[in-house]
């Protein structure tokens, strides 16, 4: 993310549990990192593309997310390995879900 422009400050937390649930992540979409940014929240591997649309858009979301840690995702290119099709899922305070984008 910082190499795409954002501000990044990093925290770590032994037990991220009570930090997803404050941002009402799903638990079908939690992976290894949560961010925040105006409000919303960015869970997993999600492209820099992607936060940079739900801050122009302003969705009325939660948040977008990027269950487990597919291969190709941004942060997970490995080289020699063939990336992995996924999807960039938005989430609301309910428990809802939807395809926000597709790689």
């Amino acid at each position: 993310m910082r190499t795409s422009g954002f501000d990044v400050r990093a925290t770590n937390m032994d037990d991220m549990t009570a930090v997803k649930a404050s941002y009402r992540v799903p638990e079908q979409l939690q992976s290894c990192h949560t961010a925040t940014v105006d409000g919303y929240a960015i869970e997993g591997h999600v492209p820099a593309w992607d936060v940079r649309r739900v801050l122009k858009e302003r969705p009325p979301i939660a948040g977008i997310a990027v269950p487990g840690m597919p291969a190709g995702s941004p942060g997970m290119e490995i080289p020699g390995t063939k990336p992995q099709p996924f999807n960039v899922m938005s989430f609301d305070g309910h428990g809802k879900t939807s395809v926000f984008a597709k790689y």
